[in-house]
């Protein structure tokens, strides 16, 4: 009897069960709990919220940081909207990372560095995604240009000795031939000179 009395008043023997805790919805509400506190951490104004207001000196609250890491296996990064509160998250994990986010300027230099990563971070992703153009083909040589035309020799002007010469020697050629051959030996007939002649004959008969 008396042991039965000793392990009524000492709750902790191994013969009793122990109570093991069990959220009433099955942790959907611890789940979006954590959630909405990892993803406040990817905003560098509430970590130096937490600094300054000592969170970072609490032991329990540290162990409480180490134990949201689960939040980096890819069945539960699939839920989380902001990325950049895992990196943060992976940096509180160092204790001068936590001393150094209590003060302002670096505060400053986290969200800075934020907004450029933010900034440019699309652009230098698509350089190496988007495939690059493909090399044009070589162009086809041109054609050599034609050698240009030679230059006309000019005439030199026939001087005035020389066409009174041909003038006298009867060579040349009259501007209308009048269909006979250049060179001819006939002369033209003149009707006016052939009709003196006869007269003169008459007369001299």
């Amino acid at each position: 009897m008396a042991s039965f009395k000793e392990a009524e008043n000492n709750p902790e023997t191994p013969s009793s069960p122990k109570k093991i805790y069990k959220d009433p919805d099955d942790g959907r509400q611890r789940f979006l709990l954590e959630l909405e506190f990892v993803q406040c951490l990817a905003n560098p104004t509430y970590i130096h919220y937490l600094a300054q207001n000592r969170y970072f000196e609490d032991e329990a609250f540290i162990g409480y940081l180490k134990y949201l890491l689960y939040w980096q296996r890819p069945e539960y990064m699939k839920f989380i909207m902001y990325p950049h509160c895992l990196y943060f998250l992976e940096l509180l994990q160092n204790a001068n990372f936590r001393n150094a986010m209590a003060h302002p300027g670096n505060k400053e230099l986290a969200h800075r560095q934020q907004f450029f990563f933010w900034k440019n971070y699309r652009n230098n992703r698509l350089k190496h995604i988007l495939p690059r153009p493909l090399p044009e083909p070589a162009a086809a040589p041109a054609a050599p240009a034609p050698p240009p035309p030679l230059p006309v020799q000019p005439v030199p002007p026939v001087p005035a000795a020389t066409l009174g010469m041909l003038a006298a020697s009867g060579a040349v050629p009259s501007p209308m031939p009048y269909g006979m051959p250049p060179g001819s030996a006939f002369g033209k007939s003149d009707i006016r000179s052939s009709g003196s002649e006869r007269r003169k004959r008459k007369k001299e008969v």
